[in-house]
């Protein structure tokens, strides 16, 4: 069947219908990663996005349940040059096509989706539709009274509506938290968080907690968390202000508590520090991003998701600069002068993506277990 990817400036591209038939909206993104689709696809960083993949063929290894970072697909569409109708793996459970049936996503094959990122790149992102349903100008119409990307509060439609505790050896969430052992514990707030993250946590010995991202200081502290993780998720921060004030409450009940921040957990604890937020142009989303680490020197190959960035010019003093991407010179981490306090805008977890940065959780978890 017909598809069409249109978008607000009156653009359209003509291709075909994969996965769900009907409409989807949202903010046109792309990735330059060559694999990971089914990570992408499951990544609640993409909420609210219609994501484009540069590589040229997707769908070829086919899908499993090992490669989910959440509960399921959260891309509000997907755009590809060709989806593969027979994958090659012995993992796979299912096409890509089915995948994305089965989930009710909608996406569009068959368009230059490099001349889509190039629209990106010049004129930035910009809000878009997938359809089957609609003309060139029905979706205009349908775009032109759209609120902006920027005004939804994406992180809390995709956060945990409950607690659960991750118990890897279970396969996952669990929904009765257990009490305390002698194992440290970890309070991760969920505003999107990849099972990466949570994987990542738990083979370092840590119990881990998470917790809805609209939670309180006071049902954080009930847990008597050891540390806490503020996870990645989509959308503005700027939008997350009871977050941002939460986190602020946290720091001023205990200074000595460690706390590591991912993407938007990073801009978040930024915000809380006394720091402002912006929007770039088209952001940063693939796994080959280099970043420098100003403590060591070091050059590390990313992982990354995101389209707003930290203002230089807006920390306050205390705060600290460590890791800056040497693509444009936005901030890509930084910590406390003083307290046990830092965070990356990258994804140290990957998934997918380079391993280079995995030694932050290891740094977590030292201090999580009172190390130095």
């Amino acid at each position: 069947m017909q598809a069409r990817l249109i978008f607000i400036d009156g653009t359209v591209y003509e291709g075909r219908s994969v996965g769900f038939q009907g409409t989807s909206t949202g903010e046109v993104v792309f990735n330059t990663s060559m694999t990971g689709y089914q990570e992408i696809l499951t990544d609640p960083s993409y909420a609210g996005q219609l994501v484009a993949l540069t590589y040229p063929l997707i769908g070829n290894y086919g899908v499993s349940a090992r490669d989910i970072e959440s509960s399921g697909p959260k891309v509000a569409g997907f755009i590809v040059r060709e989806m593969c109708e027979i994958p090659s793996n012995y993992a796979s459970t299912g096409s890509g096509d089915d995948y994305l049936s089965g989930n009710q996503i909608v996406g569009i094959e068959g368009i230059d989706v490099r001349a889509v990122v190039l629209k990106l790149r010049e004129a930035g992102v910009m809000l878009g539709m997938i359809t089957t349903q609609h003309t060139g100008a029905q979706g205009l119409e349908i775009l032109k009274n759209l609120p902006s990307y920027d005004a939804g509060t994406y992180a809390r439609e995709v956060s945990t509506s409950s607690a659960y505790f991750w118990d890897e050896a279970a396969g996952g969430p669990q929904k009765i938290i257990p009490p305390r052992t002698s194992k440290p514990r970890v309070v991760v707030l969920d505003y999107g968080t990849k099972y990466n993250i949570l994987r990542e946590l738990s083979s370092r010995g840590l119990e881990v907690v998470v917790l809805p991202c609209s939670s309180t200081k006071n049902e954080i502290i009930a847990q008597q968390p050891d540390g806490i993780m503020l996870a990645n998720g989509p959308g503005d921060p700027r939008s997350l202000q009871n977050e941002v004030e939460v986190i602020r409450e946290l720091m001023l009940e205990n200074p000595a508590q460690p706390m590591f921040g991912i993407c938007l957990g990073h801009q978040l604890l930024g915000r809380a520090l006394g720091g402002e937020t912006y929007k770039l142009k088209f952001g940063h989303r693939g796994a080959n991003h280099p970043v420098k680490d100003l403590t060591t020197g070091k050059v590390h190959i990313t992982s990354q998701n995101h389209g707003y960035a930290l203002q230089a010019d807006s920390l306050p003093a205390g705060v600290e600069v460590t890791h800056l991407n040497l693509n444009d010179g936005t901030i890509e981490g930084l910590k406390h002068a003083t307290r046990p306090v830092f965070s990356v805008q990258y994804h140290p977890e990957a998934s997918p993506g380079p391993q280079d940065n995995a030694y932050l959780f290891d740094k977590f978890a030292e201090l999580v277990k009172g190390g130095e």
